[in-house]
């Protein structure tokens, strides 16, 4: 049975925070999308999860370990488990991140 995310429905943004939902729930997977304002931040954190962070619209710096790099739409972003990561919107720019994370085997 196919699941059909439909992401234009699902970007809203909040002035004060991070907009995040949950798009799919499983134990083997798990889809949020996130929606940040210019100058919002997930701050960087550890997960023991494999993680793709894809940025779906804007532009905005991810980190990933000891590295910063700065991405736009469609880019795709690879982080193994227990490395730091997190992302923020560039000043002037909204970003839309979608966050798919699978558990390590």
């Amino acid at each position: 049975m196919a699941t059909i995310l439909d992401l234009k429905k699902s970007i809203k943004f909040q002035p004060n925070r991070i907009s995040r939902e949950m798009l799919a729930d499983s134990p083997e997977m798990r889809v949020a999308l996130m929606c940040l304002e210019a100058g919002q931040e997930l701050q960087p954190h550890t997960a023991p999860l494999r993680l793709m962070m894809y940025c779906v619209e804007g532009k905005g710096t991810f980190i990933v370990g000891d590295e910063e790099i700065v991405a736009d739409e469609k880019t795709a972003i690879l982080c193994d488990p227990i490395v730091p990561h997190g992302f923020k919107a560039d000043k002037g720019e909204r970003l839309v991140v979608m966050a798919v994370v699978t558990p390590v085997e």
